[in-house]
């Protein structure tokens, strides 16, 4: 008996401590604490105390584009060529300088032009003093022939030197205008308005019979010059809306499809496409530029970018899930911004969601931020829509 009693006594404290281990886990997992009941009720007062506002989660359809890459040219560009050898006097331009139509861009040397102008005109006048004594010869031998004074040789010779001297004429006056369209040559004006690319030569170069001078475009009248792939390029008409981005302005605008070239580049299958339209200021020839070309639409869903808190590498919302508040690790897209539903609403600051809700499920949007909707703004279908094919990544 005195061996077992001290067993008795082992075994007896032992199962006490067990017990408590056991107590003090379902303590710890929360057995001893009273139950949310998961009701209509529970679930106003538990997200009545949020700080923040409720939002649904939305299915919005939204158009597939894929970019074509080219590049900006002016519809209206021209270079100036010399017709005359001679050097340059006068220079009033640089690059990137503006110019009125009718401006004088450059003078070339044309004293020698001015002395052949003279002495064009001075044969001018003389033939011109021919050809009156030759019209009054053949006025009065004119009237000798009827009364038989004369022969008729002598008259048709009267008559013969009169055409020649009109001939004569006629050829000296058109020496002068040719002599004087190279004189104007010489004074080198714009053709419209616009802006020099570049200027060719300076005071002093002699120049020749053309050489290339000034390179002028219009500003008020730029195209993007794409290449589109064959089969991107049943999806445009000519006259149809699209949009252009110019991603050295971080700029995007809408413009027309003015041509469209029926020709196949041999070594990419790829057809010229020129869009024309509206552009942002400070476009200019030379610069980098994409066509956003429709395709069919897409199903994305979306939440507003203030619901997303970002901890590190994960992206997290509020969710609200049986009347509690739960946190939820999702995966997000692209940034929308502002987009167009299906009733013709718009939708704030959105951003995509890949994955980690479903559509019509409420996620916690915190103080302040206000996904209000407003009056439509830009379209859904518009040429402003982010392209599918380049998602942006916050």
């Amino acid at each position: 008996m005195k061996r077992i009693i001290p067993w008795i006594g082992r075994g007896a404290v032992l199962m006490g401590f067990a017990a408590g281990v056991v107590v003090l886990m379902f303590w710890l997992a929360g057995k001893f604490s009273p139950k949310v009941p998961a009701t209509a009720d529970a679930g106003q007062a538990q997200t009545s105390s949020l700080d923040g506002q409720l939002v649904r989660v939305q299915l919005i359809r939204l158009p597939l584009t894929e970019s074509a890459i080219g590049t900006i040219r002016a519809v209206h560009e021209t270079t100036i060529g010399s017709k005359l050898l001679a050097r340059v006097v006068e220079v009033n331009l640089k690059a990137g300088q503006k110019v009125k139509s009718g401006d004088i861009l450059l003078r070339l040397d044309d004293t020698d032009l001015r002395a052949k102008l003279q002495q064009a005109k001075a044969a001018v006048s003389s033939i011109e003093a021919v050809r009156a004594q030759a019209a009054a010869d053949e006025k009065r031998y004119a009237a000798l022939i009827e009364s038989k004074a004369i022969s008729r040789q002598d008259y048709e010779k009267a008559v013969t030197t009169l055409r020649s001297a009109e001939a004569d004429l006629l050829r000296a006056q058109e020496t002068v205008n040719e002599v004087q369209t190279n004189l104007d040559s010489a004074t080198v004006r714009s053709p419209f308005d616009g802006t020099v690319i570049d200027k060719k030569v300076d005071v002093g170069d002699m120049i020749t019979p053309g050489q290339m001078l000034i390179t002028l475009f219009d500003p008020k009248r730029m195209q993007l010059v794409a290449s589109v792939r064959e089969s991107l390029t049943r999806q445009l008409k000519i006259g149809q809306e699209i949009g252009v981005r110019i991603d050295g302005l971080n700029k995007q605008c809408s413009g027309t499809v003015s041509e469209i070239v029926p020709e196949a580049q041999s070594a990419s299958r790829a057809f010229q496409v020129k869009v024309t339209g509206p552009c942002p200021p400070g476009i200019y020839s030379g610069m980098f530029g994409r066509i956003l070309i429709p395709l069919e639409k897409e199903e994305v869903i979306v939440i507003p970018r203030q619901s997303v808190r970002k901890v590190g590498q994960l992206e997290l919302v509020q969710k609200i899930e049986k009347g509690r508040t739960i946190q939820r690790a999702i995966r997000t897209g692209r940034i929308l911004g502002d987009i167009q539903d299906e009733s013709d609403q718009v939708l704030r600051d959105q951003v995509e969601v890949l994955s980690g809700l479903r559509q019509g499920e409420q996620v916690v949007l915190p103080a302040g931020s206000k996904p209000e909707q407003a009056a439509p703004s830009c379209p859904v279908d518009s040429p402003a829509t982010i392209s599918s094919r380049e998602p942006n990544h916050d």
